[in-house]
């Protein structure tokens, strides 16, 4: 604690993360706006920003490990990725990474009408990203996935009609179909939804210890006084009632990637929907 202490007091902290395609996404917002709540709660002297170049998180993710361009990313974790890096094992999205809702296309909205079970669901051909940890749990629970190296070339082939469904966390379709347009043919999928336990975490670099305890000391000290919560709501209780969660069958699905030091078992870490 006291090297801790030392070290968090010194001189500026330079933070920097990927920088995203559109920094005015709504998508790169909240993370950004949480990490600053972090630090704030620590008292550090820190300067945030973006890398010189757009990093998505396959580039982000290789950079960090080898302390090139960022020296934080956050994404969606797996048992990989923590033995590469320092996860900060505060889901900073509650979990929302892992309740996906879908874009379809006006062709294929009707294979969506008969639907009654995951078993039905199953016969649908998801697309996902090459290195998305979600491409792995969907395979494992029995579906053919389609696989393209990033989201927007998902949404292309959504358009031509490759695959059935682009499942996408309910953080991220509404800011992505609007940035795609209505005119293309695009629809949110209305009555269904997949949901496997999953975190969102803060990654830093295996040897920056430092860093990853003063994040999660601030991350603590935001959950305790409420501004965390706070923070959340204010993000995605809109989004959420936009998308009628509560409304939806919600399939749950296994997640063979989810390392056993996840904290399900804090439930103020986590947003529960309405499961089938």
């Amino acid at each position: 604690m006291l090297v801790f202490a030392k070290h968090a007091s010194g001189a500026l902290w330079t933070i920097t993360y990927p920088r995203p395609l559109d920094e005015t996404d709504e998508r790169t917002q909240y993370p950004v706006a949480l990490l600053k709540l972090a630090l704030d709660k620590t008292g550090v002297n820190y300067e945030l920003k973006p890398s010189d170049r757009i990093l998505l998180t396959g580039k982000a993710m290789r950079q960090l490990r080898e302390n090139r361009e960022v020296n934080i990313v956050w994404s969606m974790t797996d048992s990989q990725r923590e033995k590469e890096l320092t996860p900060i094992r505060i889901p900073i999205a509650k979990g929302l990474i892992g309740l996906r809702v879908f874009a379809v296309s006006t062709d294929k909205k009707s294979k969506f009408d008969n639907l009654l079970s995951l078993n039905d669901m199953r016969r649908l051909v998801p697309i996902q990203g090459e290195e998305w940890p979600d491409t792995k749990i969907l395979q494992a629970n029995g579906f053919n996935v389609f696989t393209v190296p990033d989201y927007r070339e998902a949404y292309a082939m959504i358009i031509q009609g490759k695959g059935d469904f682009f499942p996408r966390s309910v953080m991220e379709i509404n800011a992505e179909l609007q940035a795609q347009g209505s005119s293309k043919g695009l629809h949110l999928e209305e009555n269904f939804a997949l949901y496997y336990p999953t975190a969102m975490y803060y990654f830093v670099s295996a040897s920056n210890k430092i860093l990853a305890n003063l994040i999660e000391t601030g991350l603590k000290r935001a959950i305790d006084d409420g501004s965390f919560e706070a923070l959340f709501q204010s993000t995605y209780s809109p989004i959420l009632a936009s998308l009628d969660i509560d409304e939806r069958k919600i399939f749950t699905l296994e997640n063979p990637l989810l390392p056993i030091e996840t904290p399900l078992n804090n439930e103020k870490l986590w947003y529960k929907p309405e499961l089938d």
